[in-house]
């Protein structure tokens, strides 16, 4: 299976790079495979195909301002990225710079904070910060937005690229599905008989990630931290048992669940997934998704095409480039049934 199966053209200017007006102020394209039934519909559409009994899953992480600028001791500049947070003073982290800092090197930044490089991690930097580290970030840190997002964040996106639910600080990008959902898509979901069930997976930077390799079986994923609790657990097995649909909402939440079910029966987890989902991946858990539109030759796009087949992969994201849907973090949405 060669990565240039998962290859489409996408003019530049359908790529958003701000958000919607409102949370709900996006389109929503549905697909319901087993019924070849494909709509375009507006976001507050959504409960037209939600049923009461079913259970929607959503990832509670929370996004930290995980950007640094600041300077080497040579005086060059350099930009972190924190990937992962290790300890209460240590992360692991993208640098970027116009050469890589060596161990005992130290970075500087703004309000007199500093971190010692101690050591690599194949791409990753271990850093050592002189305070506690969600510190330092809370009050200098920057909004990691996605590479295609080329502009610098604003005040805005402190509160726009987080879901309104956020509970669980570790994540460095945001599961950009919940971004269209407010309080009150919520209540109204809870109020149609749907049952909504939280889980946690701290979404890294490789999420961005082109898959670079021809063949995509020898994809290397990067792992995440994630965790489903029991009462998750629960709530998923007594819908499946009452007949209702389990509908993720992101590729990161059905990652998750897919990963707890793992050896066929599901099961609380706490701990890394690496998992890559692509075609011929047999679900356990999942009966539909709710995601928006991905990037060329990227796993999240597999992963579509995995649940929805690669014809009906092919088919929505012909109309969403014809339609001049928006694409990518701050873009549009799209409800996926499978067959």
């Amino acid at each position: 299976m060669r990565r240039d199966l998962f290859q489409f053209d996408l003019p530049d200017e359908l790529i958003a790079r701000q958000p919607a007006e409102q949370r709900q102020g996006s389109r929503l394209l549905y697909l319901d495979s087993a019924a070849e039934d494909l709509r375009h519909q507006q976001f507050n559409d959504l409960l037209s195909h939600i049923e009461p009994g079913d259970l929607m899953v959503f990832n509670n992480t929370k996004v930290i301002a995980a950007r640094l600028y600041g300077q080497k001791e040579s005086g060059g500049k350099v930009e972190v990225l924190v990937e992962r947070v290790l300890s209460g003073d240590s992360v692991l982290a993208h640098i970027r710079a116009s050469k890589s800092p060596k161990p005992g090197n130290q970075l500087r930044f703004d309000a007199g904070y500093s971190a010692e490089m101690l050591g690599r991690a194949d791409d990753l930097f271990e850093l050592k910060f002189s305070a506690p580290v969600l510190d330092v970030l809370e009050q200098i840190g920057h909004m990691p937005l996605p590479p295609y997002i080329d502009r610098a964040d604003t005040q805005e996106d402190k509160s726009r690229y987080q879901t309104v639910y956020a509970q669980t600080l570790g994540a460095v990008a945001a599961p950009t599905a919940s971004l269209h959902l407010d309080a009150a898509a919520l209540a109204a979901l809870q109020g149609h008989g749907v049952t909504i069930s939280y889980v946690t997976l701290h979404v890294g930077a490789g999420t961005f990630f082109p898959v670079k390799v021809e063949e995509v079986t020898a994809h290397k994923m990067h792992a995440e931290w994630g965790h489903v609790t029991p009462q998750a657990v629960a709530e998923i097995e007594q819908t499946r048992a009452a007949g209702g649909r389990i509908i993720p909402v992101g590729t990161t939440a059905l990652r998750l669940i897919e990963t707890a079910a793992r050896g066929g029966s599901l099961r609380p987890f706490e701990g890394d997934t690496d998992i890559f989902i692509y075609p011929g991946f047999e679900f356990q858990i999942t009966d539909g998704l709710m995601t928006n539109f991905h990037l060329p030759k990227s796993t999240l796009l597999m992963l579509v095409a995995a649940l929805m087949g690669k014809p009906h992969l092919d088919a929505i994201y012909a109309h969403a480039v014809a339609k001049n849907y928006r694409f990518f973090s701050y873009g549009d949405a799209s409800l996926l049934l499978a067959s």
